[in-house]
This record gives structure tokens, sequence and C-alpha cells, in this order.
């Protein structure tokens, strides 16, 4: 008969004698494991003291110690785990035990590749060249002080009429203006015209002249010209009037007289202006005036003669400074020819009438920034400079003149630097958000150190 098949866990039911044994060998394992450490224990204590290994030196180790993470863009930004820059989104950079950090000078900007494009920043070299600027400027159109005469009454008498009845008249000099009757003048005329004939028996020739010139002279004190007095023995015994002539040709301005006044001696007649040449008088500010010289030729133009444009040069500048203003006073001269077809004579150009003049002015060899690139230039002016990889400097500058589309720099840059003639504001902001960031960091201690969002 064949034997019936072993079945395992009827197997290991039936043989507890062989199960009994393993279990008894694995623990005695375990036992002498136990016993064996806790000897090697008791020997390490006996021969290494706990107060010798307390000042033993720790094993060397092959991993650094992280201090903090930073942006490698922007260094102020650190913090205590890993992360991005809250900035450019950069990685922060781990700064291991016995680094400084990255360092980024105060005067230096740093903006990642996708800040620049936001901002639109962009550059341009700067080089020399010519520095022009157009000045503008306003004043008015004045007469010649120089050429103003006033017509007054050498002696007394009545004026019987007017020649020159309204203002505005255009005379020439010896003009007649008025007939006027004086007795004195009258009398003076007619010993000046006895004299003029033949001596008398009881005066000698020499005599007789000097008599007929100090006739004479007497006549010129009262007014009349040496035409007028030549003319005298010609003139007819019934004529009482003399006339009164223009002692200057221009624009009769003022008149003070009607026909049938009496006037004394002294007493204005009338007043005339010459307009043949005025005055364009202006202020410039005190900044101005280092643009502008002597002979400089300046563009007028006014209003009232629409489309003209009249060029002469600067004949004076005012070295007094006025106060109020700030300004200094300059003048022009120009030229102001009659017009043809105008049915009664009169000039082209208006006294006292508003006008504007341009100066164009140019300074070659000048070292050129474009106005955009410079910030704050009244106070102290700032440039940013381009060093590449998003890194900006900025530069302080001594500024010169200033022109139209350009300031002259004389300290600060060089030719070939790129400056930043747009998006410079928002770099100017992160700038002085960075000394401020940097100077709280440099007045908080290493234990303290700042936090910032990671994402």
């Amino acid at each position: 008969m064949r034997p019936a098949p072993r079945i395992p866990g009827r197997a290991s039911r039936q043989s507890p004698p062989l199960l009994l044994l393993m279990n008894t060998r694995t623990i005695l394992v375990l036992v002498a494991t136990a016993i064996l450490a806790g000897a090697v224990g008791w020997f390490a204590a006996r021969t290494f003291p706990r107060h010798a290994t307390s000042h033993a030196d720790p094993a060397p180790s092959t991993e650094r110690r992280v201090l903090f993470y930073q942006s490698a863009m922007h260094p102020w930004i650190r913090s205590d785990k890993p992360g991005k820059c809250t900035i450019c989104g950069m990685d922060l950079t781990p700064i291991f035990e016995g680094q400084g950090g990255i360092q980024l000078d105060p005067g230096l900007v740093s903006l990642g590749s996708n800040a620049i494009s936001v901002l639109h920043v962009q550059s341009a070299p700067i080089s020399r060249g010519t520095l022009q600027r157009t000045l503008h400027v306003a004043g008015t159109l004045n007469e010649d002080d120089t050429r103003h005469h006033i017509l007054s009454a050498w002696v007394a008498g009545r004026i019987d009429q007017l020649h020159v009845n309204f203002v505005g008249t255009e005379v020439q000099v010896g003009q007649p203006l008025a007939r006027f009757y004086s007795p004195m003048l009258l009398d003076a005329e007619r010993q000046f015209v006895a004299l003029h004939a033949a001596p008398g028996s009881t005066t000698t020739h020499a005599d007789h002249n000097l008599l007929r010139d100090s006739a004479a002279q007497r006549l010129r004190q009262l007014g009349l010209t040496t035409a007028q007095i030549e003319s005298l023995p010609s003139k007819s015994p019934t004529n009482l009037h003399t006339e009164i002539l223009a002692s200057a040709g221009g624009t009769v301005v003022e008149r003070f007289v009607y026909p049938g006044q009496y006037v004394m001696e002294g007493e204005k007649l009338f007043e005339i202006a010459d307009f043949s040449t005025l005055w364009f008088l202006f202020d410039a500010y005190e900044q101005d005036v280092p643009w502008l010289a002597l002979g400089q030729e300046i563009e007028v133009t006014t209003p009232s003669a629409p489309g003209q444009v009249f060029r002469a040069p600067i004949q004076f500048i005012n070295p007094d400074i006025a106060e109020a203003t700030r300004s200094a006073k300059m003048r022009v001269e120009i030229s102001n020819p009659l017009l043809t077809n105008s049915p009664t004579p009169r000039r082209t150009l208006l006294n006292r009438a508003y006008a504007e003049g341009r100066v164009h002015l140019a300074i070659s060899n000048a070292l050129l920034v474009p106005r955009s690139a410079v910030l704050s230039p009244a106070d102290r002016p700032v440039a940013y400079v381009d060093r590449g990889s998003g890194i900006y400097e900025q530069r302080p500058l001594r500024l010169g003149r200033v022109g139209d589309a350009h300031y002259e720099v004389l300290s600060g840059l060089e030719p070939g630097d790129n400056v930043v003639v747009q998006g410079n504001l928002m770099i100017d902001a992160q700038a002085q958000l960075n000394q401020t960031i940097h100077s709280g960091a440099e007045h908080s201690s290493t234990a303290s150190l700042p936090r910032a969002e990671v994402h």
C-alpha cells in the first residue's frame, strides 16, 4: 500500500518539539547580543570619561550649513528657506556658512528681463555734438527815446492857425505846424530887416555887420531857423505871422494847442516821436543771459504785422538784474519802414505793440545727454547708465547749459556711455527703495535676518 500524502499544516501541528527548538535558539541569540552591547558600552564609559568627550573636537562634516537664501539680481531680497525672488522671480541662491553673501553697490540697480520689458526700459549712447536751443522771448516795441522831441514856445504869442490838426500825422523836418503871432518876435524881425539894408552914415560897415549878426542871433533865440532868418528881407511888411516849423521829423504823438490859443514862453506845443526805428525791449532770465551776446541776431514777430519777420542784432544788455523778476532788460533796434500802399503815410510797426522774439543758439563740441535721461536737473541731477545684464548704475551729474533736446554735461558721463532715456523714473524709484532697505539691513542684527515672502 502507498502511504498517504503529508499535509504541511498538519506536519507543523504534528511536530511541536521542532518549533520549540527553533524559538529557543532565536531568543538565545538576542540575549547574547544584548549582553555584548552592554559590555562594550561599559568598557567605553570606563575608558573615555564623559567630561573628556565633551571638550573633544567633533568629526569634520562634508555638508555645509546654509545661512540664508539670497536673490542674485536683487541682493536685498533674503529668506531663510528656498524660494523665488519677489521682484524678478529667479530662484534664490543659497549662501553657506563662511560666505559673505551677494553684495550690490548702493548706486546699482538690477532688473530682470521681465521687469525691463514691462517698464519699456530703453538706453542710448551719448556723444559730443552741437548743443542747439531756440530761445523764445516776449516784449514790446517802443520808440527810440533818443529821437523823441517836444516843441515848445520860444516866445509868448497867439496860435492863429494849425497846419497839423490831429495826432498821428507824419511830419518832416522844417514842415510848418502852426501860424504864430507874437509882437516881440515881429519887432525883432523888423529890426533885423532894417539892419539888413545899407548902413547909415553914422555907422561904420563893421559896426553894421555886428548889429546885424546880433539881431540874427536874437531871432535864433526866439525860435527861428537860419532859413527863416535869411528869408526875412523878402517877407511882406503886411505879413504879421511867423510859421512854427517842425524841429524833427516823425509822428506827432501829442498836440497841446488849438487855434486862437495864447501861449506863454516855454509852454508845450507839439510832441514828436521818430518811429523810423523802434526798440524791441524784452526781459531775459538770468539763466538765459549766458546764451546771449551783443550783436546776436534775433527774429522779431508781432501780431500787428502778421506774416512778417524782422531781423536785427542785440544792441544793449542791461547788467543790472531786476530783483523782482530775476531778469535783465535787453534791447534790439528794428528798422520800421513806411507803408507804401497806405492812403496816408504810416509806419509798418506800431509803437507799444506786443512782440515776440526767437534766438537760434548753438554751441559746438559739447557732451550731450538727452533731457529725458536726466532726473532732478535743478536739485541733484542724476542719470542711469546701462551696464548690461540688467544692471543700471546711478551717476550724479554736473550740468551746463540747457538745449532744446539735450543738456550739456560737464562731469559725470563720458562719450559712449549708454544712458537710460525711458523707464528711468521706475529705476530711480527702485534705487531709492534699495537704499531704504539697505539702510535698514545695516542697522539690523544677523539674528533678526529680514525674511522675504517667497513663492
